[in-house]
């Protein structure tokens, strides 16, 4: 996977290994604990969640987008660099803003959530049209990605359990997406060729 979120190919001489599939896989635990956690499965998952947004989805993963940034791949650091930041501050909000909140102020918690989830939906949608000339597998991902954050938007500003529910199920998805991602990546670089496919798109 070491072109299928590049813009161009990288040079062999590169000092630096490909770090997508790392990102790919921190985005993909983390999304795959706090999606079960939402489907209800194992809701106290949402503890192991809120860890992994701060070390592996939050701090690898932002790790990952400033090696993109080294490689000159555009669309990778900005992805991952920006997931990374994104789980940093689920993992602030999650610790420090929302127990803070007042009781008597409690009713606005859906809409601060809610608000918080619409930025990262709408961030996320015009990342998707970007990603369609990446590859195919990272399409799927910001395809399954952008219904996650849309299920669980309105179901924040709207309490509604049954939507919350169903973005838990499109975030498994999107984490096994992200994970077949991470693993071609690992996988086609550590054999030297494709042993499992992600469909470059046409540049």
């Amino acid at each position: 996977m070491s072109d299928q979120v590049s813009e161009r190919p990288v040079p062999p001489s590169s000092i630096i290994a490909d770090p997508a599939p790392l990102g790919l896989a921190g985005f993909a635990m983390t999304t795959f604990v706090l999606s079960i956690s939402n489907t209800t499965i194992w809701p106290t998952a949402v503890a192991g969640a809120v860890a992994l947004a701060l070390a592996y989805g939050g701090g690898a993963q932002l790790l990952a987008g400033m090696w993109e940034f080294k490689r000159g791949n555009t669309f990778g650091a900005l992805a991952f660099s920006s997931y990374g930041a994104f789980w940093i501050a689920y993992w602030y909000l999650s610790v420090h803003i929302i127990p803070s909140i007042p009781s008597s102020e409690a009713g606005e918690i859906p809409v601060i959530v809610g608000t918080f989830l619409l930025a990262w939906a709408i961030f996320t949608f015009y990342m998707t049209i970007a990603a369609m000339r990446v590859s195919g597998a990272v399409l799927l991902v910001f395809v399954l990605l952008t219904v996650t954050y849309v299920l669980l938007t309105i179901g924040a500003y709207h309490s509604s359990s049954s939507l919350n529910h169903a973005g838990g199920w499109v975030g498994v998805a999107t984490a096994a997406a992200a994970w077949y991602a991470s693993f071609a990546g690992v996988t086609n670089s550590t054999f030297g060729k494709t042993v499992l496919p992600t469909m470059p798109l046409a540049r």
